[in-house]
């Protein structure tokens, strides 16, 4: 069993999350990258905008350590309710991946450079002061929270399921498989009060 400090474990679980957030973008179309899915608009390109404002202030501003970058409307919010929960067409997929790619380095360097009891000041919110710990926690908890948002949108697209593109951590089975387990899955809810 290896050991390890509880900045490496942090660390290791928010690399994780968007390394998982990434893979779900892979081999799409511009159009797959972008479609809305959900009622409320939700798709893939979207969510890495999202997160990436988010890295971008909680790993930047927080600590006085801003992204050198100028900062897109998408993240300072000079934009529309949701502004960064989609992509326009004049926006490269490079261009949103690669700031995403960008942010969580200088989010890195800022992780690599403070202790976890630093204490940091977030410029909204009822809970203005954070430590560095907390601020870890709950960028694994919301880049997580995206990535099954973005299992959910993917496998709408085209059937890839799983945290990782090797699918090792769903269960195994061909198409199949599948459809007869999603048909056990709806005839035990018709039978517990669904729809007849």
């Amino acid at each position: 069993m290896t050991v390890t400090d509880e900045k490496t474990d942090l660390r290791i679980y928010v690399q994780d999350a968007r390394d998982a957030l990434l893979w779900k973008l892979e081999g799409l179309s511009e159009y797959d990258l972008r479609r809305p899915l959900t009622p409320t608009g939700t798709n893939l390109l979207g969510l890495v905008k999202h997160v990436t404002g988010a890295e971008a202030l909680y790993f930047g501003d927080t600590f006085g350590r801003p992204f050198p970058e100028p900062a897109p409307v998408w993240i300072t919010g000079g934009t529309e309710p949701n502004g960064d929960m989609w992509a326009r067409a004049d926006e490269s997929t490079e261009e949103i991946v690669g700031r995403y790619r960008r942010v969580w380095a200088h989010s890195d360097a800022t992780i690599e450079a403070l202790p976890l009891d630093a204490v940091g000041k977030v410029p909204f919110g009822a809970r203005h002061e954070q430590t560095l710990h907390r601020v870890l926690v709950h960028m694994i908890a919301e880049t997580h929270r995206h990535v099954g948002h973005a299992d959910l949108v993917r496998e709408l697209v085209d059937g890839a399921t799983g945290q990782r593109s090797d699918g090792a951590n769903t269960a195994p089975g061909d198409a199949d498989w599948w459809r007869a387990h999603h048909d056990r899955v709806e005839q035990a809810a018709r039978q517990a009060g669904g729809p007849a």
